[in-house]
């Protein structure tokens, strides 16, 4: 297993641990992906990957069915997926994923967070290289699958990694590889159990215990913002 899952498994803990912010999250990528894409799963690939995501959240059916029916009703906000970047204390590397319909609020609350922490909002872009931006899918392992075999198969779609986990087998690909690789497991029968993207760290940022504590509090502000749907940083763990 490699250094950046368990990296991304520490930094994802803490976010996903509280459901009604994960529940927030998906269902307002529903509503971006409904309204660009449609609301048939059949004809929307990326839908019946958010679906499975909120199956394995445990969010509720009935909340999924909603959210797709307002995506589709004239009262549904028009969300905007806004990227942001910036400099925690300490040169710590913070890149913002946000889901917004009202850009004015967004960007005020988040440069507060970076400047009262004593850090500071950067330009579009100016952190990018810093950062892998991953696919991730985690898929049903069956008994007859051949994991060396699969990673073989998968290399021609980009793959970098693949590993196996309780019951669970989980791959990395670039970013732009999302689509064809997900085509590839469903034309192949290969349950989904959840697709996402990840930005990983280049590289660690070591700090002290005592800084940690004030880049945390920062962070922590950064998650409890509706409008907030992934924060990342390449704070060693």
């Amino acid at each position: 297993m490699g250094r950046a899952f368990e990296f991304r498994k520490a930094r994802k803990m803490k976010r996903w641990g509280n459901m009604a912010r994960v529940f927030t999250k998906i269902g307002k990528e529903i509503a971006i992906t409904v309204k660009s894409g449609g609301a048939d799963p059949h004809n929307n690939p990326r839908l019946r990957v958010l679906m499975q995501n909120a199956k394995a959240a445990n969010m509720p059916k009935e909340n999924v069915e909603r959210a797709i029916k307002r995506a589709i009703s004239k009262d549904q906000a028009d969300y905007k997926e806004i990227l942001y970047e910036g400099y925690a204390p300490f040169g710590v590397a913070v890149v913002v994923e946000t889901a917004t319909d009202n850009n004015m609020r967004t960007v005020a609350n988040v440069r507060s967070y970076f400047n009262k922490a004593g850090g500071s909002l950067g330009t579009a872009g100016c952190l990018t290289f810093l950062f892998d931006h991953k696919s991730i899918f985690k898929i049903a392992k069956t008994e007859d699958m051949d994991i060396d075999e699969l990673e073989l198969i998968l290399i021609d779609y980009g793959v970098d990694e693949i590993f196996e986990e309780d019951g669970e087998v989980t791959i990395s690909a670039p970013f732009e590889s999302y689509g064809k690789l997900q085509k590839y497991l469903d034309d192949n029968n290969l349950e989904i159990l959840s697709g996402d993207f990840e930005r990983l760290p280049v590289d660690l940022k070591q700090v002290t215990p005592e800084e940690r504590i004030i880049i945390e509090k920062m962070l922590d502000k950064f998650d409890d913002d509706e409008d907030v749907t992934n924060v990342f940083h390449n704070m060693a763990e």
